[in-house]
This record gives C-alpha cells, sequence and structure tokens, in this order.
C-alpha cells in the first residue's frame, strides 16, 4: 500500500517515473489507460520555471483524467528550487517530487539532480526549504550515492525523513553508473526494513517484466515499485503486470496489428499535445521501442525514424501491419 499526502494505492503500487522527453501527456494518457497507480510529469528545471520559459511552463500541466499526478522538479541553488515548488504547486498535482537522482552530465555536473549526493547537507537543507514552502505533499527520488565509494542512501533516507519528507524513491544505482551493470535492491530492501523508516519507500530500477516486479515486492517489501525505460514503447507493462501479480498467469504479448494501433495512437496524441513537427521529433524513440523485437527492421526503422510526414508515418505503421501480421 501507498499512501501520501491525501491519496491512497491499496494493492501494489504501480509508478510511472519522470523522464524528459517521454513522460509528457500523451504518453501519460496510454500509461493511465493500461493502469499506471501514479505518474509523473517530465523533470522540470527550476531555473527555467521561474523565468516563466513557456515550454518548461507547460510541462505542468496535469489533466483531471490522470490524477494523481507529481511534478518532478530540479535545480542546484535553494531559493530558485522553493519559488519553483511554489510554482509547481499551483498547477495542483498530488505532489512535488524532488530529483535528486538525474545522472546526465548537464544536470549532475551543474550540482543538480544526482550531483546533490556529493553535498548532503545542501541536499537536506534544500529539501527541509522546499517542504516547509509548500502545502502539497514532498516526495524525493535518488540513486544509492555518488559512486562505489560513496554509498550515502542509508544516511540520505534517514535525514531527509526528518525534514518532512513523505516517500523516498530509490534507484538502486549509483550516479557513475548511469543505467549500466544490475540494479542493486538489496540496500533499497535495507531501507525498507530499517525500524527508523517510517514513509513510503519506493524501489526503482530493471524492472522490466511481471516476475521482476513479483520478486521485488515479496522480498524487498517495498511499498511501491517505479517504472521507467521498461515502459518505453510498452505501455502496457503496467497491464501485465498487474494481471500477473492478481492472477499468476502472463498476458500474450501484444500482436503488431495491435502495436500499430497503439503507436498510432501515441502518434496522433503527441502531436495533437505537441504540435507540428515537434510532435513527430519527439515520438521517434517511441516508435523504434514498439517494434524492436521484429526481425529485418531496418528499411522500415529508418523510414519511422527520418520521415517528418505524418501521412507517410501512418503508411508505414500500416505496412508494418502487413508485412509482419
Amino acid at each position: 500500500m501507498l499512501k501520501i499526502g491525501n491519496f491512497e494505492i491499496k494493492e501494489n503500487p504501480l509508478l510511472l517515473a519522470p523522464m524528459e522527453d517521454v513522460t509528457e501527456p500523451s504518453f501519460r494518457y496510454l500509461c493511465k489507460k493500461f493502469g499506471a497507480d501514479l505518474m509523473y510529469t517530465e523533470f522540470v528545471a527550476s531555473e527555467a520555471l521561474i523565468r516563466n520559459i513557456e515550454k518548461t511552463f507547460k510541462k505542468l500541466t496535469v489533466l483531471d483524467y490522470e490524477r494523481p499526478v507529481g511534478i518532478q522538479i530540479y535545480g542546484h541553488q535553494i531559493d530558485s528550487m522553493v519559488e519553483a515548488a511554489k510554482i509547481a504547486e499551483a498547477a495542483k498535482p498530488e505532489l512535488i517530487d524532488i530529483n535528486f537522482g538525474c545522472p546526465v552530465k548537464k544536470i549532475a555536473g551543474r550540482g543538480a539532480g544526482a550531483g546533490m549526493l556529493k553535498d548532503i547537507p545542501k541536499m537536506v537543507e534544500m529539501t527541509r526549504q522546499v517542504v516547509n514552502a509548500v502545502k502539497l505533499p514532498v516526495t524525493v527520488k535518488t540513486r544509492l550515492g555518488w559512486d562505489t565509494d560513496t554509498i550515502v542512501i542509508e544516511e540520505v533516507a534517514e535525514r531527509l525523513q526528518d525534514v518532512g519528507i513523505q516517500a523516498l524513491t530509490i534507484h538502486g544505482r549509483t550516479r557513475s553508473q548511469f543505467y549500466k551493470g544490475v540494479s542493486d535492491w538489496t540496500l533499497i530492501g535495507k531501507i525498507k526494513n530499517n525500524q527508523k523508516i517510517k514513509i513510503p519507500i519506493i524501489g526503482n530500477g530493471d524492472v522490466d517484466s511481471p516476475q521482476k516486479a513479483e520478486e521485488m515486492f515479496d522480498k524487498y517489501g517495498v511499498d511501491a515499485i517505479m517504472i521507467g525505460r521498461a515502459s518505453i514503447g510498452k505501455p502496457q507493462v503496467f497491464r501485465d503486470i498487474k494481471h500477473y501479480l492478481k492472477t499468476g498467469e502472463i498476458l500474450p504479448e501484444l500482436s503488431v496489428s495491435e502495436k500499430v494501433d497503439l503507436a498510432k495512437e501515441h502518434l496522433l496524441k503527441s502531436v495533437e499535445w505537441k504540435g507540428f513537427p515537434r510532435g513527430v521529433f519527439e515520438m521517434r524513440r517511441h516508435l523504434i521501442h514498439y517494434f524492436k523485437a521484429l526481425p529485418n527492421f531496418k528499411d522500415y526503422k529508418l523510414l519511422l525514424v527520418t520521415s517528418t510526414d505524418i501521412n507517410e508515418i501512418i503508411r508505414t505503421l500500416e505496412e508494418i501491419r502487413i508485412r509482419f501480421k
């Protein structure tokens, strides 16, 4: 069960991770359709938000059918983060999440995201001030530490709880690992079973199948699981996991025809939300992932990642339906 603020998800909660250029409304629409219990916006840069940059401000849009939704913010300046949290609160999400986990150099290298793992006192003070600045629940997403020589998550969990966060998501890698190697859930489980920890602990990293989700719930006792990369091109992963946890049955893989329908729906929603041509450009990674397991797909892949014509992309999708039925 997951309880944060005024909302509660009772049975094996599955969360959609915040991902830049991925978890915008068109993708969230599909993930909600397939049963995601709590979703997050793309992460929002505090400095851009307080300067009212249009593209950044638009990320705050929360649609009623998506709820509950969290808005995730990041930055390296405490004052900017406090102001950004207040702006995000005005968009009326269910919670504000602080990103202390992004490993990308342009973010972590400036001391934001996972870069904050190199300055725990500043991380704690930033969190304390954000918690005090807003009425909404504040949560945090972070990693085990900066590298294998600085695993600080046990200290971080207790100190962030002490300043008032209402849930903690832990990605089971260090910043230096990025997304390589295997996510270490043993530390996530250790924190969940720490008697000093009273807030929900959400596990994240490498959950890409119903069996793995079951193992993480059962073995480590986490309150919820957050799914990121495994949902790209496969929003039905939430449905598949939920069905398995309830019945023990593995649902069959979507047919190519079903994937074509899903990709077309996603494409049209993306263009509807972002306009043309941005809605097409930002769909390319999704289109590839929908069909990445198909053999001899190179020519179709080239068309999907180079065409800027919506009708041509749809014709290509229909050819895929016929070719691989």
